[in-house]
């Protein structure tokens, strides 16, 4: 079974979260690097390899995703290969499947209207599809906060942990509507996907993987679903206190990857950008000045400059009008 309630239906998205973040994430990076002047946020970003040919690699990426996604909800997943009962009715076992598919699908409308944007060479208005991606950002929150699974125990605060990320990411899309060039809205936003991908694929290992499910914990079919159950209080509290620790190393393991990338990608420019440069002084001293000339006692012949390249009052006397044009 491929459905978002397997392990497969947590590591694909997954993936695809955390290659996209991390595709992402190079790109802002890059982007600033190399004019941070000329920065502006994008919500996603043509390839360059390929010699044009894989443009749209990101988008398409999406699009497949999540016709793929929504296939195995409603159709791949099923016992029955649909979701209906024989009245036509939605059963209740498959009505996560059908918050799954809904997910996917706001995924899918965005992917498609920019794409469909770029082949027709609309005229989109700035911020037009980071208010689509926000709107898929929310569906996703509000479909995983009123999730008909109703996650308890150990398994609900995973779930609960994944809902923080996915509010970073919505708030941080939405940030970037108003702060179109704004570098670090962009890189959160994206640093977010990454961090939503990873823990797509943690979850999957610790609540589908017996191996890896908390010490006091096992899995039990319930509801037609496999859930993760913990035999006492203490051995809940435990996992919590786990699963708080997890999501704690991987926000530090990301923001130390960030920071790395970006002191790699700065330094691969040259020069990091912005960076301080002190006024200059310079003593201008007028070519035809002959150091070892003793014209007038104690001085050199030749117009003498001030130190900021002007002439003093006395040389501009001195002057004939060819040196006044110098």
């Amino acid at each position: 079974m491929f459905a978002m309630g397997t392990f497969i239906g947590h590591v694909a998205p997954g993936s695809g979260f955390l290659l996209i973040g991390l595709w992402h994430l190079f790109n802002t990076i890059r982007n600033y690097t190399q004019s941070p002047w000329d920065f502006h946020t994008r919500p996603w970003f043509p390839a360059r390899f390929g010699g044009g040919k894989l443009k749209y690699a990101e988008l398409v990426a999406i699009i497949a995703g999540s016709c793929l996604s929504i296939l195995a909800e409603l159709f791949i997943g099923p016992r029955r290969h649909q979701p209906l009962a024989n009245d036509w009715s939605i059963p209740p076992e498959h009505l996560n499947n059908f918050e799954h598919s809904s997910i996917s699908l706001f995924f899918l409308i965005y992917a498609y209207a920019a794409l469909y944007a770029e082949f027709r060479q609309l005229t989109v208005p700035p911020g037009a599809l980071h208010v689509i991606a926000a709107l898929a950002f929310s569906q996703e929150l509000l479909l995983f906060h009123l999730h008909s699974a109703d996650h308890m125990g150990a398994e609900g605060h995973y779930h609960w942990l994944l809902q923080l990320i996915v509010a970073v990411s919505l708030s941080a899309t939405l940030l970037e509507v108003l702060f179109q060039q704004g570098f670090l809205v962009a890189t959160v936003r994206s640093a977010s996907l990454v961090f939503q991908g990873a823990w797509f694929i943690h979850m999957g290992f610790i609540l589908w993987i017996p191996a890896f499910v908390p010490k006091g914990c096992q899995m039990q079919r319930t509801g037609g679903h496999d859930v993760v159950k913990c035999a006492s209080n203490e051995a809940t509290m435990r996992a919590k206190a786990l699963a708080n620790l997890q999501f704690n190393w991987y926000l530090a393991g990301i923001v130390l990857f960030t920071i790395i990338l970006y002191t790699k990608m700065a330094g691969h420019q040259g020069e990091a950008p912005l960076t301080y440069q002190a006024l200059g002084v310079k003593v201008v001293i007028d070519h035809d000045m002959e150091l070892g000339s003793t014209d007038n006692e104690g001085g050199c012949s030749g117009h003498r400059r001030s130190i900021d390249g002007s002439h003093s009052p006395m040389d501009m006397d001195n002057m004939d009008p060819l040196s006044l044009e110098r």
